[in-house]
């Protein structure tokens, strides 16, 4: 099992996340390219809250196609467009993932993504 961990010596999170995350030796990994909020129909839903929590429906989908869940979850990278997009961001990833996943994360504010559109893209790495 993965062990989250808060070292001391090191400032509290800020954020839904932990500081490290062990992954024993035999765990099965699985890295997911970074997703954004296109639903499966090829819609990209309006405005930062809504293209999150689809980011989330699209990362929550790869996981069970490995048979696996949030808890498997070690790693989240985010990239906003706007760093104004933080607080829809934070209400979306709460409503999806909650408040008891909390991977190690990295938030990056960029100056665009694929599409000038899309406001949100989310990498994520787990192992089971």
């Amino acid at each position: 099992m993965n062990q989250l961990l808060n070292p001391e010596g090191v400032r509290a999170p800020g954020g839904a996340y932990t500081h490290t995350c062990l992954v024993p030796a035999n765990a099965k990994w699985l890295v997911l390219s970074g997703q954004v909020g296109i639903a499966p129909d090829g819609k990209l839903a309006e405005g930062a809250e809504a293209q999150t929590e689809q980011t989330y429906k699209n990362i929550l989908a790869c996981l069970k196609a490995h048979g696996m869940g949030k808890e498997d979850i070690v790693k989240f990278t985010v990239y906003l467009t706007d760093s104004r997009h933080i607080p829809a961001y934070r209400v979306a990833r709460e409503k999806m993932i909650g408040s008891d996943c909390k991977p190690t994360s990295t938030l990056v504010v960029v100056d665009g993504l694929a599409a000038p559109e899309m406001v949100v893209e989310i990498e994520a790495m787990a192992a089971k």
